[in-house]
């Protein structure tokens, strides 16, 4: 379930602008400040049930940017490839390398 919840919201951080205002809260308030359903139902005066739907399919939608624009993807990719870089300079005692890796690290 950790798992789950840490791709969601990773894929919440790179597409929630595409999301409308109400799957944007829904989403936000289920995944980023662990209410429950039935709390986001009574805050927004709606049934448990459609906080649920709202959540899944807004879940639905996200998996599907992710599948044709792989942004979370590319992101992964160059994050381990960072990775393999730093351990590189540290191995080679290079700190022009790692101070320039750190750069990049603070963009992202």
């Amino acid at each position: 379930m950790l798992e789950k919840t840490t791709r969601v919201n990773f894929l919440y951080d790179f597409y929630q602008s595409l999301l409308t205002d109400k799957q944007r809260a829904y989403m936000r308030a289920y995944y980023l400040e662990d209410y429950s359903l039935g709390e986001i139902a009574s805050v927004h005066d709606v049934s448990r049930q459609a906080v649920y739907d709202n959540v899944k399919r807004t879940e639905a939608m996200l998996e599907e940017y992710e599948q044709k624009l792989q942004l979370f993807e590319k992101f992964k990719s160059r994050t381990a490839t960072l990775r393999e870089l730093e351990a590189y300079a540290e191995e080679k005692g290079d700190t022009y390398l790692l101070e320039t890796l750190q750069t990049l690290k603070n963009f992202e």
